[in-house]
Order: structure tokens, then C-alpha cells, then sequence
């Protein structure tokens, strides 16, 4: 073997950057064995050895552990399959760094305690599936629990909050409030009672699917009256109620009279609770949704406009 292809442990250092010390357990280790010995007994390594140990190195600063740098190294695993293995972890380290960062920056903004930041801290390190699965459980428990509107239900479902990797801390905020909201008693025995309320509709016959277009008819012709500052009382909301309760006449195939007024207002009272507005504003914030327009106004006009012409 040539002299020249051969490097004293103090060399191989100066042409790896790493230290005696570290070459030094890696060869007692057996990962970088010397590769022959001087007359002196002082450890030698050829070129096959500084490669070997440029590798180590760079394994290392991958995080990986000395066994797994040792199987490769043996060929006991393809570095391809451990590369692929250590990016995924390194993937699940970076949510969870993403994860924290949020949960400090939303504890600067909002001026957190360390009992707020405790519970921050530990929904956001929920998985995705105890995520859902404290959303289901609300869901379970309300519309679940009875023969509900099947189309609220559905919408429910398919309209999880979805927390991202790198939430913003309105995200995380809007998260602990929901979390909070699902568990609130009163609020689950609302929307309990809303989902009764649709099941009885649904025994008698009635429909009760979403309807968006009258909803939008609602939210338009409402809206104009918000903002022409028409009072629920005054002579020009009558004409408005009028073209409402004739599309939900037309909509529910009923007849537009008293009684379609009144069943229209135990409508209004049942599923107007800002609570429940507030659950899809949340929704809509954790998974970077449009906002969604503030309908109670809107259902607080019409509701009183009802009730001043049928004296309730």
C-alpha cells in the first residue's frame, strides 16, 4: 500500500473538519475502523476510510443514530429507504416546531397566562383524529343523537375545522374558542333542541332541507332594509315581510297566511342563537375561509317584523 494514501488520525481531521476525539470513538466503535496501524502503533486510514467517514459525518448531521449509521454502512438498509424514513420524521418535526411557534406567537398577541398557554399548547398538539374526534363528539351528542335534519348533519360533517401545519395565531385562537364552544353544555343543549325541533318538522312532514337561495333571499331583502334604515315597525317593512313570506309560502308549498307566519317565527326562534352563527365564523377562520357575513341582524329584523303582526 502507498504511504501517500494514508492519513494519521490528525490529518484525516484537518481534511473532515471533525475532531481526534471523534474520530477516535468512531474507530473504536468499528463505524470508521483505522485501516492499518504505523510501526508506532498510531491509527492510519486510507482514502476508502475518509470516505467513509465524510459519510458518517453527514448522516449524523441528519440526525441519524449511530445504529442506523452502522446498518447502512453494513448494507443491512439502503440509504435510500433510511433517507426516506428520516424525511418523513423530520417532516412530523417541523409540524410540531410550526405548532409551537404559533402557540408563542399567539401567547405574545393575545397577552396569555400560563393556564391559557397550558391549554393552548396542549390542543394544538392534538392529532388531526383527537382534533375531529372532539368535534364529532359534539356533533354526536346533538344532531346525532336524534332523526335531525340529515342535510345539517351532513354539512356538519363534511365541514370539519382543519388546524394547518403553520396556523396563524388567529387560527389557534379561533381553535380554543371552538373547543371551548363545543364543550359548553348550554350551547350543546341548543343546538340539541334545534335538532328535535327538525325531527318533529320531519314526523309531520315538513321539509327540512338547507335552502340556500331562500336564505339569500332573506339575506338580501333584509339587508336592504338594514340599510335604508327600515325600522321592523315601520310602514315600509310590511311590503318586505310580504315578499319573504310569500317565497317561503312558495318554497314550502304552504299557504301564505297567519299560521305560515307563525311556524316561520318558531323557525327563526329555534335557530337563531348567535352561538351557533359564532361555531361556523370559527369554522371558517381555522381552515382560511371567506368570512362569513354576520346574518344575525338579519334574522333579528325578521324575527321582530313577524312578531309585530302577529302580536307575539
Amino acid at each position: 500500500m502507498d504511504d501517500e494514501t494514508l492519513y494519521p488520525i490528525g490529518a484525516l481531521a484537518e481534511r473532515t473538519g471533525l475532531t481526534v476525539k471523534t474520530i477516535r470513538f468512531y474507530s473504536d466503535k468499528g463505524i470508521v475502523p483505522p485501516t492499518t496501524y504505523s510501526p508506532g502503533g498510531y491509527r492510519l486510514y486510507d482514502l476508502e476510510a475518509l470516505a467513509r467517514l465524510e459519510l458518517v459525518r453527514t448522516l449524523r448531521e441528519l440526525g441519524m443514530d449511530l445504529a442506523t449509521v452502522r446498518r447502512i454502512l453494513t448494507r443491512e438498509a439502503s440509504l435510500p429507504e433510511v433517507a426516506a424514513a428520516h424525511a418523513e420524521a423530520i417532516d412530523i418535526q417541523i409540524r410540531v416546531l410550526r405548532l409551537r411557534r404559533a402557540v408563542l406567537r399567539t401567547v405574545a398577541s393575545r397577552g396569555s397566562d400560563q393556564k391559557e398557554m397550558g391549554f393552548m399548547h396542549k390542543l394544538v398538539q392534538l392529532s388531526e383524529a383527537e382534533r375531529d374526534r372532539i368535534i364529532h363528539d359534539f356533533i354526536d351528542d346533538t344532531f346525532g343523537a336524534v332523526e335531525g335534519n340529515p342535510a345539517v348533519l351532513e354539512l356538519l360533517r363534511s365541514s370539519m375545522p382543519e388546524l394547518p401545519d403553520d396556523p396563524t395565531p388567529e387560527q389557534v385562537s379561533a381553535w380554543m374558542e371552538l373547543v371551548e364552544l363545543v364543550r359548553d353544555k348550554e350551547f350543546r343543549a341548543a343546538v340539541r333542541r334545534m335538532a328535535e325541533y327538525q325531527a318533529r318538522e320531519r314526523a309531520a312532514g315538513d321539509d327540512t332541507g338547507l335552502h340556500h337561495d331562500l336564505t339569500e333571499a332573506v339575506r338580501d331583502g333584509v339587508g336592504a332594509a338594514l340599510a335604508e334604515g327600515i325600522a321592523p315597525d315601520s310602514p315600509g317593512a310590511a311590503g318586505i315581510l310580504d315578499d319573504l313570506t310569500a317565497r317561503y309560502a312558495a318554497t314550502f308549498a304552504k299557504l301564505d297566511d297567519a299560521a305560515l307566519r307563525h311556524w316561520i317565527l318558531d323557525r327563526l326562534e329555534v335557530a337563531n342563537d348567535p352561538r351557533t352563527e359564532r361555531y361556523w365564523q370559527l369554522v371558517a377562520t381555522i381552515n382560511g375561509w371567506p368570512a362569513l357575513p354576520d346574518l344575525g341582524p338579519t334574522f333579528v329584523w325578521f324575527a321582530a317584523a313577524l312578531r309585530l303582526t302577529l302580536g307575539r
